[in-house]
């Protein structure tokens, strides 16, 4: 009875503590978290009306980027040339004048027109029209000014002579030598911009002085998102880039938290909120915005809001119906605990035959290891024996030659064979020892190990099956790297392994290439393999170190060389992972955790 009572008010206390966490919780929410929730969602709505601004960007350069080539093209015609050298020639003119119509019809631009270095028209496509531009003079516009230099040019601003706005590309007409004349295109604009009108996002673009030269909201037209200050309307002036239209402010405000800029537009009914986002065109000068409403984006907000503090309610009735309920399961749980003491003596004993079973495994799992060392060195049998009888017949012919010098009294020539003779026996020694060091069963504990030294060892052992197998292996292994926390032996087991593979897998192909290199990363050193090879399929990635699985033929291997290599780097605490290379082949990991960084953290 009194376990009983005490589990009732524990329960209570229980529910009254999850009452006040749902307390805390909903005022946060409401607080902190519909901020939160609105930032969130404006970053969303930002991507989308990222991707909204590529495309209205990438639409309306390359309209333009269309026209942009065709200028200097036409200036290098003969005609035009003509009409430059004689420009009062009546029939030049008449000819000219026909042709750049024809030209307009077919390429689908404004207007198309040519002027004498003074900037007066001559010949244009629109002669015939009540705006022609001919006889109109264009000196003051930029575009001529820098064409008649004889530069490429690009300038946009609202037409004088036709009211219609549009893009311009001059280029300069050489003849006899110099520039004689400005051909122009007139670029029209406004076919973009009306597929702009009535979607989700309101698209405009500003020139450099922030005035919008193109919008979806025809109100918005030549209104400044900048102050005009003296200097803003004095340079636009001077280029009568909008000719005699009304230039004034758009009431508009910019906020930014760093990750969202928000507009603020003031209009007789009120004051509308725009998420913004712009990219700037170097080649034209422009500036084009995507605007977003951003009411819907905070109706969002608030739904998920109203989701979550439902969630936490919901969550809340939950938990303390399984309060109550766990408080009546109190009393059966204390009828158990004889029970579970029985349980936990089984418990204990199977965890003492679990134990030796696992004594046994590790001990199965080293002979594997030794077994896995020597099934590569009986691969590497045949190109040994070679690399030993190169030395041994280069050493007999040293000798033979050696006997024969001391008969003719060429005692130094002889020594020098016998110096020759001595460093092929060191060679052999050295081979001779490493071999027999990677074979021997190791009985070492962690210790700090060279890296550089290890790999030197590796490279004496595989220098042979490198040879075979024609593979060239880059070496990038700074003697200066911290050392790493592992065994020598058994890491050089490891590389030995890899880079035996790594030759298996390039052997007969064009690129033979291997590259083996280490660098540091935090506090762990990561050594890394690379091979030109066909790679190793995802599909097997994850089972490419389970134990007796191998891509390899019938005969070429036990399947247990990288089952071996993972738990020996296991063992030392790091990780040994594949993937992909870059360009092809396979990429072997080893990350190792650095010497000093394990002495620092014991410490």
């Amino acid at each position: 009875m009194v376990a009983k009572a005490q589990a009732f008010w524990t329960a209570r206390r229980l529910i009254g503590v999850l009452l006040a966490v749902l307390a805390v919780s909903v005022l946060t929410l409401l607080t902190v978290g519909n901020r939160w929730l609105t930032r969130n969602v404006m970053a969303e709505a930002s991507l989308q009306a990222g991707s909204a601004l590529r495309l209205a960007t990438a639409a309306l350069s390359g309209h333009l980027s269309r026209f942009e080539p065709l200028p200097a093209l036409i200036a290098d015609h003969d005609d035009m040339k003509a009409l430059a050298l004689s420009p009062n020639d009546p029939n030049l003119r008449a000819e000219a004048n026909l042709y750049l119509k024809t030209i307009n019809a077919l390429l689908k631009s404004s207007d198309i027109y040519v002027m004498t270095m003074d900037g007066n028209t001559i010949a244009a496509s629109n002669f015939d029209q009540p705006t022609s531009f001919v006889g109109e003079n264009f000196s003051y516009r930029p575009y001529f000014q820098e064409a008649a230099e004889g530069r490429q040019s690009r300038f946009y601003a609202l037409g004088t002579t036709s009211a219609k706005r549009g893009y311009y590309f001059a280029s300069p007409i050489e003849a006899a030598g110099a520039v004689r004349g400005v051909i122009v295109f007139k670029v029209d604009i406004e076919g973009i911009e009306s597929s702009w009108q009535g979607g989700q996002y309101k698209i405009l673009v500003t020139d450099p002085e922030g005035i919008v030269f193109m919008s979806g909201n025809p109100a918005w037209l030549y209104t400044s998102l900048l102050p005009l200050t003296t200097d803003r309307r004095e340079r636009t002036s001077g280029s009568r880039r909008y000719s005699d239209a009304d230039l004034r402010e758009l009431p508009v405000t910019s906020t930014s938290d760093g990750q969202t800029t928000l507009l603020t537009v003031r209009s007789k009914t009120g004051a509308q909120e725009y998420l913004s986002l712009d990219h700037f065109m170097a080649d034209a000068g422009w500036t084009v915005t995507v605007l977003l409403e951003t009411g819907s984006l905070h109706a969002q907000a608030r739904t998920a809001l109203v989701a979550i503090l439902l969630f936490l309610c919901l969550s809340t009735l939950g938990l303390s119906v399984v309060v109550q309920r766990r408080a009546r399961l109190r009393e059966r749980m204390l009828m158990q605990i004889e029970a579970q003491s029985e349980l936990e003596r089984r418990v204990e004993e199977r965890t003492s035959d679990l134990a030796r079973v696992n004594s046994q495994l590790r001990q199965t799992q080293a002979d594997l290891v030794q077994a896995g060392k020597l099934a590569v060195l009986g691969q590497m049998s045949a190109a040994l024996s070679h690399e030993f009888n190169q030395p041994l017949a280069a050493a007999k012919a040293y000798a033979d030659s050696a006997t024969l010098l001391i008969e003719r009294d060429r005692t130094r020539e002889a020594q020098d064979n016998l110096t020759r003779i001595s460093k092929l026996i060191d060679r052999m020694a050295s081979i001779s020892r490493h071999l027999r060091n990677f074979a021997r069963k190791p009985n070492e504990k962690l210790s700090a190990v060279s890296l550089a030294d290890v790999v030197e060892d590796t490279l004496e052992i595989i220098a042979s099956r490198l040879s075979s197998a024609q593979a060239e292996l880059q070496v990038d292994v700074d003697p200066a790297l911290p050392k790493v926390l592992g065994g020598s032996v058994r890491l050089q087991q490891v590389l030995v392994n890899i880079l035996t593979n790594a030759c298996d897998a390039v052997e007969g192909l064009p690129d033979r290439h291997i590259d083996l290199r280490a660098f540091t990363q935090g506090k762990s050193v990561v050594l890394e393999i690379e091979d030109r090879g066909p790679g190793v399929p995802a599909a097997i990635t994850e089972r490419i170190f389970d134990p007796f699985f191998s891509t390899k033929g019938v005969g070429k291997g036990l399947g247990l060389g990288l089952s071996i290599s993972y738990n020996i780097i296991k063992d030392f605490g790091g990780t040994l992972s594949v993937g992909p290379r870059e360009g092809g082949g396979a990429l072997f990991r080893i990350e190792l955790a650095a010497a000093e960084a394990s002495r620092e953290a014991a410490e």
